[in-house]
């Protein structure tokens, strides 16, 4: 964010006015950051400074005779050019510490015990997406029939980790027709995932009209079922959603069952989520910015986890917008690189 004109007086009263709200959660007056002294300058300047801050935008005054409570315009230029983020706590580094290593291929235990721990550690709500199969690289892969109209795939990643999906489709197949497609998919697509496997398919198929094209056509209709299947579900998982409930104090009843019923309709919150998957590192997101109408009371700070070669998915938390945010940005950057380190070695 560029500089909006800002003296050095200006952003020590904007950061100390924005530390303390995120600690009392009150509107903070000249006065009290007089009292802090936080600037030799008399209350009369310091009532100025914030005067100013208030015409740029960075602050409001929610009452006439209130203090002054930092805007999401003002959240978001402390957290990109005012904030020192503080260092990890013993707790915090528990889980960084601990044997985090993929047992049995059960990523998705990992992934619980990680959502978890966010939850804990921020004192909000943990969330990790987990990975999307038809855009992971497979090392190996199978369907295997297991009723009239569900088929397990089986897919064996190229970290070694074993992720299966359950598809209903209206196409019926027998186990040696699931046997041959996963054969022709093996032999011919190894280290690329479903998606791109989809797309080859419907590039070839013009070149089977015979005897192979009922064949290709029914492999198609498996993996369009599990792709759109996979759309509708998007799994998220969540830890922690009771602890926002003592955490919106100005929040009506209205608005808060409207939060909670988002969060319960996973699949839809999954889905908006997604749109920030491919971040580069760690990513804050202030009130409306997220553009997600459900949580647009709140802060989001998330980042990705992936080994070397892909992004998996993303995780982190949903609070508050007067969250701790010097503690909880270096958490969730943490625990995503732990992730993504653990992946990565699990060859």
């Amino acid at each position: 964010m560029k500089n909006p004109g800002l003296r050095d007086k200006d952003k020590i009263v904007l950061k100390a006015i924005v530390e303390h709200y995120l600690k009392i959660g009150k509107p903070i007056s000249s006065g009290f950051i007089h009292q802090k002294r936080v600037l030799s300058d008399s209350p009369a300047s310091l009532r100025n400074i914030m005067l100013k801050l208030e015409e740029l935008g960075f602050l409001s005054q929610p009452h006439a005779s209130a203090g002054r409570i930092p805007t999401d315009k003002g959240l978001r230029f402390y957290v990109n050019s005012l904030l020192e983020e503080s260092p990890l706590s013993l707790d915090q580094m528990s889980l960084l510490t601990s044997d985090l290593s993929i047992k049995k291929g059960d990523l998705n235990s990992l992934l619980h015990r990680i959502s978890l721990h966010l939850a804990d550690q921020s004192d909000s709500l943990g969330f990790v997406l987990s990975p999307r199969i038809s855009k992971i690289h497979f090392h190996h892969l199978r369907f295997i029939k297991i009723a009239e109209n569900k088929v397990m795939i089986i897919l064996v990643t190229s970290f070694n980790v074993v992720l299966t999906e359950i598809v209903s489709t209206e196409t019926y197949f027998d186990q040696s027709e699931l046997d041959q497609a996963s054969q022709y998919i093996n032999q011919n697509f190894h280290g690329k995932n479903l998606l791109l496997v989809r797309d080859r398919l419907l590039g070839e198929l013009p070149k089977y009209q015979s005897k192979f094209e009922q064949a290709f056509n029914k492999l198609m209709s498996l993996i369009k079922d599990s792709i759109v299947q996979e759309d509708m579900e998007n799994p998220i998982i969540l830890q922690g959603t009771a602890r926002l409930i003592d955490k919106f104090e100005t929040f009506d009843m209205a608005k808060m069952k409207s939060l909670f019923q988002n969060f319960e309709e996973k699949a839809n919150l999954a889905k908006l989520l997604s749109d920030f998957i491919s971040l580069d590192r760690v990513k804050v997101l202030i009130g409306s910015e997220s553009n997600l109408p459900i949580i647009s009371d709140c802060s989001l700070v998330l980042s990705h986890y992936g080994d070397e070669n892909q992004v998996m998915g993303s995780l982190g938390i949903i609070g508050p917008k007067r969250i701790p945010y010097k503690k909880i940005i270096p958490l969730v950057d943490n625990v995503a690189k732990r992730l993504s380190r653990t992946i990565s070695q699990n060859h």
